[in-house]
């Protein structure tokens, strides 16, 4: 189902440019400069268990009260990356100037934030993602909250929502490319175009190390120096640092497919390009039909991109605040 058709310029539509601007280039230069701009409130947010999650707060136009009347909007990053990342603070910007407060949340060990918990991260953890998010919001009684994420954490958000979407308070939900099938999307990327393993293993390899600085008990050097491939960190790290005894159970438990989404009891949306070069588009029909679920399948759009014009600027923070504005009350 095609709420809202995104039609790049005849010379964006390659979908690996799509893909490597929603990050780098024009979007990333725009992006610090936006971020020396802001006044964002840095958090560490502390659940019920202990565990501490970082996160960047902003108001929209400069409100300043602690209780304010503006919708809140959360965001979660993909994988390795941050609330820094381009597309994370250049959304947050077009939602700020919408009139949205913005919450930038970091998964565990992202973010600049591996000293804060001595367990690594792994993609089954949204317990700890949505605890962190009851914790923020209690203390800041919002009307409407919304919550959105890309990649990986767009996946984190769709799961968040069916299990404690209306717990949690949030009107609605929006996926931005999220793996579905993570074993198909693994096998994709590997027989894919190799920057995208090659991506993905340094930062992956460069977070593992960081992790291994803060704590050295966890004694994974050796392992660490024999990787050379995003196979070799999985068939390595997830029997000894994940509760799964290898990496398809491991992929599996955080699937999207068959009737996962099935209790969902908001409003949620799934938006996927055609031509993303690392998920692919046939694993949306391997979600089982879901009368709270929109999906929104795109032509064009490559990787969380739908990149609009040659400044980086993205279709997503429109078609967010369109969405959400639907959603107020």
């Amino acid at each position: 189902m095609t709420i809202n058709r995104f039609v790049p310029p005849a010379y964006l539509k390659n979908a690996h440019i799509q893909s490597i601007m929603n990050s780098v280039g024009p979007r990333k230069i725009r992006a610090k400069k936006i971020s020396k701009s802001l006044d964002s409130e840095k958090l560490i947010i502390t659940t019920d268990k202990g565990i501490r999650l970082t996160a960047e707060f902003d108001k929209a136009n400069n409100n300043t009260t602690k209780t304010s009347s503006s919708p809140l909007v959360i965001l979660i990053h993909g994988w390795e990356g941050s609330s820094q990342s381009a597309y994370q603070v250049t959304t947050a910007h077009y939602l700020l100037k919408q009139g949205f407060d913005v919450l930038r949340l970091n998964m565990r060990d992202h973010g600049d934030s591996h000293h804060l918990n001595p367990e690594a991260f792994n993609s089954t953890l949204i317990g700890e993602v949505g605890d962190a998010i009851q914790v923020f919001c209690a203390g800041r009684p919002y009307k409407n909250i919304f919550l959105a994420g890309f990649s990986l954490g767009g996946n984190f958000t769709l799961r968040i929502a069916a299990d404690r979407g209306q717990d949690l308070g949030i009107k609605a939900a929006v996926a931005i490319c999220p793996p579905i099938d993570p074993n198909n999307a693994m096998s994709t990327m590997n027989e894919g175009l190799f920057i995208y393993e090659k991506y993905f293993f340094k930062r992956w390899t460069r977070s593992i190390s960081k992790k291994l600085s803060y704590f050295p008990e966890l004694n994974f050097a050796e392992d660490l120096a024999k990787v050379k491939t995003l196979d070799d960190i999985n068939q390595t790290f997830i029997p000894k640092f994940t509760p799964f005894l290898d990496a398809q159970s491991y992929f599996s438990a955080y699937a999207l497919t068959g009737g996962r989404l099935s209790t969902l009891a908001i409003q949620a949306y799934l938006i996927a390009s055609e031509d993303d070069p690392i998920l692919p588009i046939a694993d949306v029909d391997k979600i089982d039909h879901c009368d709270n679920l929109i999906i929104d399948k795109q032509k064009y759009g490559g990787h969380c991109g739908f990149i609009s014009d040659a400044n980086g600027n993205s279709w997503i923070p429109q078609r967010l605040t369109s969405i959400f504005t639907q959603h107020l009350s």
